[in-house]
């Protein structure tokens, strides 16, 4: 397939993990009903776009036996084709919105709503979720009427491989062990192997290892450093800062990295039912914990390596108590002062919280009842560093933070009076759960910063 002649663009667009969230906690917090429905050979359902034609099969003979002189010219859109999960978008997106009578969300393309029905699309997973059942079963109906072939799975219990379990009590439980039983058996972890209470070593970092012996291949080191990626954005916070640790280095790992990461396999071991608990918290808002470690990963025999030089922060972006969305992520800049790199962190936070700020505000214009007592969304942001607190509320011009200007003030005009106001907070260093995304803690700091964010 020629772009140009065939197909012009392939993007199409997936629900993000925020929504998904969003969408959960919601119904946790507010007892909705929530239901799952999967369309049947999804992408055969759209027309194809263009005169495609395409080689005959293995397997399938034509009339004469030569299957070298003839194709077949295509009438549906089929699996393969560069543009075929953006042509069966854009025909779902349109019956949903033409016939079935939705409105797409302008935050994130693969939102929808109709009356109080809010209806997340992945792909060709679904999950639709409101506080009428009737009202629900209904828009699965209408789906239907608009010939669309779609099998019903009833309540959500599992989605993008992740478990999801409501339990009598009202909360949510997110788990993934079958993930974590193939990452065990990548690790060829024996089943009387001993586990691990923390996913890293507190005592040390971890560096290049330029002297180290090289990893010994006793695993496949970028599969498995895949796999604790989906894994630590699906349900496992707790690990993300390992994680994405030991992927800096998939390109030369040493033995330092391969021990790292059998460390954490030990961890998951005796974790292996645990995740995320969705409990909400009806006193709290939209929250945001931010935090950072100011050249954390500074090593001095790795003078040659500036990478030792930057940053890592973190955070945690929450709805009444549950998270929505985490990160842990080295800075791309070298921060000149532990104030520049916890303002880098704030930044880089409300870069992805007022997104989500924004969704909550259009899901209570377009009717999706949300309990708040304000007209506006608005969303607090915890942060430890007294510096940062006084670069985000006071707009001064400081001669030695000036160059930070155009590239992190671009949430200044959200601070104060106005539509989706945030507030900046002081929080004790102990009581930020964000610091577990930025180092390896103890037991200590850990077991109680996990109790906080994953609820165990």
């Amino acid at each position: 397939m020629k772009q140009g002649q065939h197909y012009d663009q392939t993007y199409a667009p997936v629900a993000t993990w925020n929504s998904i969230r969003t969408m959960l906690i919601l119904a946790a917090y507010n007892g909705w009903y929530t239901r799952q429905i999967d369309y049947v050979l999804a992408f055969p359902q759209a027309p194809i776009d263009r005169e495609i034609f395409m080689k005959v099969p293995a397997g399938f003979t034509v009339v004469d036996g030569n299957n070298k002189d003839y194709v077949l010219k295509l009438h549906r859109n089929v699996y393969g084709g560069k543009a075929a999960s953006r042509t069966f978008y854009q025909y779902l997106s349109q019956k949903l919105i033409d016939e079935v009578g939705f409105t797409r969300s302008k935050v994130d393309e693969c939102v929808f709503y109709r009356g109080s029905v809010m209806y997340v699309l992945y792909t060709d997973d679904s999950i639709l979720a409101g506080p009428d059942l009737k009202e629900v079963e209904r828009a699965i109906e209408d789906i239907k009427k608009a010939k669309l072939d779609i099998t019903i799975e009833g309540d959500i219990q599992d989605f993008l491989g992740v478990n999801i379990d409501r339990k009598k009590d009202g909360t949510i439980h997110l788990t993934q062990p079958h993930l974590i039983d193939q990452i065990l058996d990548d690790l060829r972890l024996e089943e009387n192997a001993k586990t691990r209470s923390l996913p890293a070593a507190s005592s040390r970092l971890l560096s290049r290892h330029t002297n180290s012996p090289d990893f010994d291949g006793s695993f496949n080191y970028r599969s498995v450093i895949g796999k604790l990626n989906y894994l630590e954005k699906g349900s496992r916070s707790d690990i993300a800062y390992i994680v994405h640790q030991c992927a800096r280095f998939s390109s030369c790992p040493k033995k330092e990295h391969g021990e790292a990461i059998r460390w954490l396999g030990r961890y998951l071991k005796g974790t292996k039912d645990k995740g995320t608990i969705l409990r909400p918290n009806r006193d709290k808002g939209l929250e945001v914990f931010v935090d950072a470690d100011f050249a954390g990963n500074w090593d001095p025999n790795e003078y040659e390596d500036c990478d030792t030089a930057r940053s890592r922060h973190g955070y945690y972006i929450t709805y009444a108590g549950c998270p929505i969305l985490w990160k842990s992520q080295l800075q791309t800049e070298v921060a000149l002062s532990s104030t520049e790199s916890e303002y880098t962190g704030l930044s880089y936070a409300l870069r992805d919280a007022i997104p989500i700020m924004n969704l909550f505000q259009e899901m209570k214009e377009a009717g999706i009842p949300i309990e708040s007592s304000n007209a506006n969304v608005k969303c607090t942001v915890f942060e430890d560093n007294s510096g940062a607190l006084e670069i985000a509320r006071v707009h001064k011009f400081r001669p030695r933070t000036k160059h930070l200007n155009c590239r992190l003030h671009h949430f200044r005009s959200f601070i104060g009076d106005g539509p989706g106001m945030i507030s900046i907070e002081k929080i004790h260093t102990l009581d930020q759960p964000a610091d577990m995304l930025t180092k390896p803690l103890n037991e200590e700091g850990l077991f109680k910063f996990r109790l906080m964010m994953l609820g165990w």
